[in-house]
């Protein structure tokens, strides 16, 4: 259970009022709220209940329906490996095998330090360059997976320049 600080509170305040007089307003007070945070845990669907009067599991159901909102923080690289039809029967089940195996961990997951979380995703629309990759929305086509480390070779290497480090 996170522990939200006071200014956490205000802000997700902030982002519900100002789509007060919307029609319908969840998803995007939630796809502002995702921006903001990265994720949206259950303390922060309360607030938002709270202040919008929409139930817990009215909201609950949003972000556990919709594959671009999460409970859970998601890496510096989010790493959405296409499965749809075109993608897969060109090889994406060994190709987010292959990004599983060099991180370490599994799809749905994020490194310890932050860094990567592997999505599984059903179709990203780029049936033409299958099998794709999309990484915080750059979209890599025709990925093989020889060419796995070296796209994760990059991402560090560009993570330790963004952090001021030697790569």
């Amino acid at each position: 259970m996170i522990r939200l600080s006071e200014t956490s509170v205000a802000k997700i305040e902030e982002i519900c009022d100002r789509y007060i007089g919307e029609k319908t307003p969840l998803m995007m007070i939630l796809s502002a709220i995702q921006e903001e945070y990265g994720y949206i845990p259950l303390e922060v669907q309360e607030i938002v209940s709270a202040k919008t009067g929409i139930s817990v599991a009215e909201i609950y159901g949003v972000v556990t329906f919709y594959s671009f909102f999460s409970l859970k923080p998601k890496g510096k690289y989010v790493i959405g490996c296409c499965l749809g039809t075109a993608c897969y029967v060109k090889g994406a089940g060994q190709v987010i095998d292959k990004f599983s195996e060099v991180l370490k961990i599994k799809p749905g997951e994020t490194t310890e330090d932050g860094l990567f979380t592997i999505d599984a995703l059903r179709c990203i629309g780029a049936c033409g360059i299958a099998p794709a990759v999309s990484i915080n929305g750059k979209v890599y086509p025709k990925v093989q997976i020889k060419d796995i480390p070296g796209i994760v070779g990059e991402l560090v290497a560009e993570a330790a320049a963004a952090e001021g480090g030697i790569a």
